[in-house]
């Protein structure tokens, strides 16, 4: 429990950082090819997606079992344990809301929560309205509004997978998420990479689930 006190509370600590908005910049403007993109990774509600998880804050790591399940056509539920089973956080999760079913004590912090429902709403998010589309050699990149940021979706042009999401301001990076599949309906690994403060929570699929 130490070690999940520490962690909530760097995170109360953490200051935002100044780094400049140039996702795109080296990238050139194209015609929208599409209004939507659908990302199909946490859409389906029969599989109950089972990860193992690493969360690394400041040096400190904490290992345990991520479970996102989709409930309903606007909910997914998150469940996060340990590795013997003790449940630490259960979360439902839609666009605009989200019910805490249970979190454990040490990790009851309003911005501890508030950043974990910001990273899992970007992980399970399905449906993007596409304002601009830039493009180079390598990727495709889709530009979403999300209220008052911006989501930048980056599909391989070799692959024509979605490979890295990047959640920014008008100026700054805030977190970036990075996927590796096989195919567009299911993500094998992910890595959550904040930008601003030293959070990366590292998510890689039990093959055993899948079979």
């Amino acid at each position: 429990m130490k070690l999940l006190l520490r962690i909530s509370s760097v995170l109360i600590l953490v200051f935002a950082s100044c780094a400049t908005n140039n996702i795109v910049k080296d990238y050139k403007t194209v015609p929208l090819e599409k209004k939507t993109l659908e990302v199909a990774y946490f859409s389906d509600p029969t599989i109950d997606y089972v990860y193992k998880a690493n969360i690394s804050v400041y040096g400190n790591e904490l290992t345990g079992i991520f479970i996102a399940k989709k409930i309903n056509d606007t909910t997914h539920r998150v469940v996060f344990t340990t590795e013997f089973g003790n449940k630490l956080l259960d979360f439902e999760i839609s666009e605009t809301d989200f019910k805490v079913n249970f979190i454990l004590e040490e990790l009851d912090r309003k911005m501890l929560i508030n950043t974990l429902v910001t990273d899992f709403r970007l992980l399970l998010r399905s449906h993007y309205d596409i304002i601009n589309q830039y493009e180079n050699n390598e990727n495709t990149v889709y530009e979403a509004l999300d209220k008052s940021k911006i989501n930048y979706l980056f599909i391989s042009k070799p692959s024509n997978k979605l490979s890295q999401i990047v959640h920014s301001s008008k100026r700054k990076e805030k977190i970036k998420l990075f996927f590796t599949a096989k195919n567009n309906i299911f993500a094998e690994n992910i890595v959550i990479q904040h930008q601003n403060i030293k959070l990366k929570i590292e998510l890689n699929y039990f093959n055993e689930q899948a079979n």
